[in-house]
């Protein structure tokens, strides 16, 4: 079931590059993605002190806004570039300056409009999703399927689409790596996956979010948590 669950995610949300037309402008709908930063930090992350130095304690941040095909994704669509100005300008909008000039380079690129115009799409859309309360600054741990977790944002944000959030899963599936949602090119909700898909994913088990300051991963897929990894247990294993 995991092994389905993992490839139904692929086609729905990841989607494999196949035939691609890599002109700017030429995609059918965006997915923004929100990485949850401690599975970030806990991992490849960890020695990037614009995103997980001590005390940074991030939750939801914006990975990137990705222009996609039904089928897979158009990306490195230009060569234009962004300007210190506006660098400077959005350097709130990611985590990390090397994200916002990646995301440009590969993603923005593809979307047809001005590095200006996409990222302030980017940061509209993101300030215009409100992270539930429960997945903020959880307090004690919470247990919740995959269609309970898409509900929270539901009942937070009355406006997105059915099925238009999805939980995506890193760490064999266990802990959360990222929300991703999804919208039309011009930035209203849309849906993401299809019922049958989601009516798998009802069939999980249960996804489980530790307390944030002592987790290292907020999100978990799976088992109740055996173990919980403290942010300095990470960095000692790391070194």
């Amino acid at each position: 079931m995991k092994r389905l669950f993992a490839a139904l995610l692929a086609a729905a949300c990841a989607l494999p590059a196949m035939a691609r037309d890599d002109r700017p402008g030429v995609f059918d709908y965006y997915v923004m993605s929100l990485s949850w930063s401690p599975e970030y930090c806990a991992g490849r992350g960890g020695g990037d002190p614009a995103q997980c130095a001590t005390g940074r304690q991030l939750g939801f941040v914006l990975h990137g806004l990705w222009p996609q095909f039904e089928r897979g994704y158009p990306e490195s669509c230009g060569r234009s570039r962004i300007s210190n100005s506006l660098r400077d300008q959005y350097e709130s909008l990611y985590p990390s300056p090397k994200l916002l000039f990646h995301e440009w380079n590969k993603h923005g690129s593809c979307s047809g409009l001005a590095p200006q115009d996409y990222l302030a799409l980017s940061a509209k859309l993101r300030d215009s999703l409100k992270v539930p309360a429960a997945f903020a600054r959880p307090q004690q741990p919470v247990r919740v399927t995959p269609g309970q977790f898409e509900a929270e944002f539901h009942k937070a944000n009355a406006w997105l689409a059915r099925d238009s959030v999805l939980p995506v899963c890193g760490s064999g599936g266990r802990f959360l790596r990222e929300a991703r949602v999804c919208f039309s090119k011009d930035g209203k909700s849309r849906s993401l996956l299809a019922r049958s898909h989601r009516l798998l994913a009802e069939e999980l088990r249960p996804i489980e979010l530790p307390h944030e300051e002592r987790s290292i991963s907020v999100l978990m897929l799976g088992q109740a948590v055996a173990s919980i990894r403290a942010p300095h247990q990470a960095r000692l294993k790391r070194q």
